[in-house]
């Protein structure tokens, strides 16, 4: 499998932590969105919307949308590590979450939004960290609720506290959750009063898995 991949993409950075977790092999081929490469023909052809992260399967297929690409290595790879929970339920949960991140807070401050807001409504540069910071931190906080919430459901049916956002092994959740919380430190976000999602990432980051898929281990890094 080939993945084309920004190192700071939290997008490709979801992928690149559900690759770790399966531990699947493959190549990474570095695509930088800041210079636009991914906006050349040899890339932009290969997907309608011309962004990362974009997946080469082993048997010549590309697929784009990292939510999508982790679904696909759910089901294509079923006897590696799961990233869904067994039971209805408990995978519904998991997509909640996972897609709190993805679909709430990830596309209101993604590098478009950002360019767009600088150089389309010409904020100001502190106009724009302000959006950042509005729509992070109180994206944060409802998933900070949402946790509180599961925890208490876990506890009334008996199940055992989580470690991660669901249950003892890291789900699809963790694999949004993590790269949100590297840019909202990158962004200089306020991190304080969120007890249980900063647990999760800690718990998260003591495994080589997560530190190997993290920015500054990609090939392609920049200080």
């Amino acid at each position: 499998m080939k993945l084309y991949s920004y190192f700071r993409s939290s997008a490709s950075y979801r992928v690149r932590i559900a690759l770790q977790l399966k531990g699947l092999d493959y190549t990474y081929v570095p695509v930088h969105l800041v210079r636009g490469e991914h906006l050349q023909p040899a890339h932009a052809q290969r997907q309608g919307d011309a962004l990362v992260p974009q997946l080469q399967t082993s048997d010549g297929h590309v697929l784009g949308q990292s939510m999508a690409i982790i679904e696909y290595l759910e089901e294509a790879y079923p006897d590696t590590p799961r990233l869904l929970p067994a039971g209805a339920v408990a995978r519904a949960r998991v997509r909640g979450l996972a897609q709190m991140v993805a679909c709430d807070i990830h596309p209101l401050n993604n590098l478009r939004v950002l360019k767009y807001l600088v150089h389309g409504v010409h904020a100001s540069e502190e106009s724009k960290t302000a959006w950042y910071h509005h729509w992070v931190r109180g994206g944060l906080e409802a998933f900070e609720r949402q946790l509180a919430l599961l925890a208490e459901e876990r506890a009334r049916e008996g199940m055992a506290p989580s470690r991660y956002c669901w249950g003892d092994a890291p789900t699809l959740a963790d694999c949004c959750l993590v790269p949100q919380l590297f840019n909202a430190q990158r962004f200089q976000v306020r991190l304080d009063n969120l007890p249980l999602t900063m647990g999760v990432h800690a718990a998260c980051m003591q495994l080589p898995v997560f530190q190997q898929a993290q920015p500054s281990a990609c090939p392609d890094s920049e200080a």
